[in-house]
């Protein structure tokens, strides 16, 4: 679990974040949503340490994030994955060496245990078989779940995926969602999703927050979005023909 409250980010005279508070629970995939220059990427750049707060306070379970020394702050990163918008993966490694490169950095284990666990999260993305290629030789959504093989490679605790569905076709963009949800549950993992993708919230959002310049606007779950009244939420999230024709049926 991670609780943060009263979260304020400034930058110079501009306050970006301004008081969120909130939880984001294990088991679930905890959504934040809005549009551009809400601060949900600021908001997540603190979440994982990239960023530091001007105030407030952030919990890892019970550790207080904010307080920890270097030592300490390497142990709990070490059960943090993170999943990068354009998957990050290292254009000269293969993907065996780009999914191993976390255990490289943070363990001791043998090579041999190494390729187990290499092995092990590529057959969970369903990539079995792919050790020897190079990013340029597979497709983005092939290149996504390298990035999530990667992110899950040392067993975190909280997963973290910043726009996964981004430049993705939808057929794809619902198995990475796929994906990203069965391993939450599987795995009891705290995961944050950072997106704008409307068939995300509605496919995977157990726990949606929404921001609007800086401020917790509103919170659910997927379920309770068709039935919301919340004016911020029905302009953003409505703003999908799709998702607005789902709520019209649901109103009959």
């Amino acid at each position: 679990m991670i609780r943060i409250n009263n979260i304020v980010k400034t930058f110079e005279d501009t306050q970006v974040l301004k008081g969120i508070t909130t939880v984001f629970e294990p088991g679930k995939c905890n959504l934040i949503i809005g549009r551009s220059g809400a601060g949900k990427t600021v908001l997540l750049k603190i979440l994982v340490g990239l960023l530091r707060p001007s105030s407030g306070e952030l919990h890892y379970d019970k550790i207080n994030f904010l307080t920890l020394d270097k030592k300490s702050l390497r142990q709990l990163r070490m059960n943090m994955g993170m999943l990068f918008q354009g998957s990050a993966l290292f254009d000269s490694m293969t993907v065996e060496e780009n999914v191993r490169f976390p255990l490289d950095m943070f363990t001791s284990k043998t090579m041999k245990e190494k390729k187990m666990r290499v092995n092990e999260c590529l057959e969970r993305v369903n990539l079995t078989g792919n050790n020897d290629k190079f990013p340029s030789e597979i497709s983005g959504g092939m290149q996504k779940r390298v990035g999530i093989a990667r992110a899950i490679v040392l067993k975190p605790q909280f997963l973290f995926c910043d726009e996964p569905n981004s430049g993705l076709d939808p057929k794809t963009s619902i198995l990475i969602d796929e994906l990203i949800y069965s391993i939450t549950q599987e795995s009891k993992i705290t995961t944050v999703v950072n997106t704008h993708d409307m068939n995300s919230v509605m496919q995977i959002g157990d726990n949606i927050n929404l921001l609007a310049d800086g401020l917790l606007v509103w919170q659910g779950t997927k379920e309770e979005v068709l039935d919301s009244k919340n004016e911020m939420l029905e302009s953003f999230v409505f703003a999908s023909p799709f998702l607005q024709k789902l709520k019209d049926r649901a109103n009959l």
